[in-house]
């Protein structure tokens, strides 16, 4: 679904488009996505639902407009500062560093928030998943693709399926440490916990990967 919007080609449909996304995602963070109506966003906003409607036609429409602002923006910051593999001297050094920003990027608390509603309200709700997947996990699986293609032209990894080794990397650096904050039975990790566990991750990928 492509977010339509009736009245933001403004700094003031801007600025009320931005208003309503903040109200809707503490809403949706609280309540979850069932429980919570365009009724009670629009009483929130201290507006009328039809003035709400005018932005977006539905409470899909709006849960994926949030969605996007969590997760689209941030996340493509977070692979900026991925350097094409061909410009990496140090691939072990590269994947560490952009492990630990994607690690931390993972475990802010409006992610784990946002990762709990998404996994609470997707059996009810199979296209928030959907709208989840393709707002972030997806777009990051496509960009560590294209890394690992050009690390496996330039030599610094084996010969193989690029995405397979994304997939791979991605699951090692989350591993235990993620699944266990989205289950509240791990406290939050200092600096220098996150990037010992993601050099461990990494140097488990590269004797799998690794030349």
């Amino acid at each position: 679904m492509t977010t339509q919007l009736a009245s933001s080609d403004s700094p003031r449909g801007d600025a009320k488009r931005r208003s309503i996304i903040d109200v809707a995602r503490a809403a949706f963070l609280a309540r979850g996505y069932a429980a919570t109506s365009m009724s009670e966003i629009a009483a929130k906003l201290g507006g009328s639902k039809g003035t709400l409607y005018n932005y977006f036609r539905s409470k899909e429409e709006l849960f994926e407009a949030f969605m996007v602002e969590t997760c689209q923006g941030p996340a493509a910051e977070v692979f900026s500062r991925l350097p094409p593999a061909k410009e990496s001297r140090d691939i072990r050094e590269g994947l560490i560093a952009h492990g630990v920003t994607l690690l931390e990027f993972l475990l802010r608390e409006e992610m784990i928030a946002l990762h709990r509603l998404v996994v609470a309200e997707a059996g009810r709700f199979p296209e928030l998943g959907r709208m989840f997947y393709e707002a972030g996990p997806q777009r990051g699986e496509v960009r560590f693709t294209e890394y690992f293609e050009g690390a496996i032209t330039a030599g610094l990894v084996r010969a193989g399926d690029a995405k397979v080794m994304g997939q791979r990397l991605k699951d090692l650096v989350l591993s235990d440490v993620y699944l266990r904050r989205l289950w509240g039975v791990l406290e939050p990790l200092s600096a220098s916990a996150v990037r010992a566990h993601v050099a461990e991750s990494v140097d488990v990928f590269l004797r799998a990967f690794g030349v």
